[in-house]
């Protein structure tokens, strides 16, 4: 999938799952096709799950043509970000604002959410290529603080991370954030240690569900 096709993709499909694991394995190619069943096409494993790249190539290569948009989460430096890139990332996230990594990503024609938090560092990370705008910790300041930002920064496209839950859904969507990052609300370490992949599904679809409802209350409200 192409960069322009991918961004559109992550804006049409909303919400990204993000893995984190404490082991890697053919368990997290299940996770992700967990996920993916329940509704959830954009999955993200972050740098911190051991395997990380190792899981994203054989789950590029076994859900080839399938609706899912893998990504790597998690990164730090411009060098994860080309390995993640050449292991079949089809996005990259960061927690932080990193120019080189920005560029890399860029370099490679390949979406980039790179993360900040005021707004001179969302600004600048607008600035330096990035895609979207990880807003991180969203639980911090909450929908409203979205909603602030985006009165002078409209043309941003926000993802707000951590602490997006079933029930705020729809308040981040009525404040303007674009898409979501949604990590152990959804698919948390116990679910994936258990191997509970029905429980992923069915979390999964309630997100799905969330969404679907949320926009329809925006459009109504517009």
């Amino acid at each position: 999938m192409d960069k322009i096709k991918a961004i559109q993709y992550i804006l049409d499909k909303c919400i990204v799952a993000v893995v984190r694991a404490d082991s890697g394995g053919d368990d997290l190619v299940r996770v992700i096709e967990a996920i993916a069943a329940g509704g959830v096409h954009c999955i993200e494993v972050t740098m911190t799950t051991p395997g990380a790249l190792e899981c994203i190539a054989t789950a590029s290569k076994k859900l080839a043509g399938a609706d899912v948009l893998l990504g790597v989460g998690t990164v730090l430096d411009p060098e994860t970000c080309r390995s993640a890139i050449l292991a079949g990332a089809e996005y990259i996230v960061a927690p932080t604002l990193s120019a080189a990594t920005i560029q890399m990503a860029r370099r490679y024609g390949v979406p980039m959410i790179a993360g900040a938090y005021t707004p001179t560092e969302i600004l600048s990370a607008w600035e330096q290529g990035s895609d979207f705008i990880k807003v991180f910790p969203a639980n911090i300041g909450g929908p409203e603080y979205i909603k602030a930002l985006k009165g002078p920064l409209p043309q941003i496209p926000l993802v707000p991370t951590g602490g997006v839950e079933l029930e705020n859904i729809g308040a981040f969507l009525k404040a303007g954030a674009s898409a979501f990052a949604v990590g152990g609300n959804l698919v948390n370490k116990k679910l994936i240690e258990t191997r509970d992949f029905a429980a992923m599904t069915a979390n999964a679809k309630r997100f799905a569900e969330a969404v679907r409802i949320a926009r329809c209350d925006v459009r109504i409200a517009s």
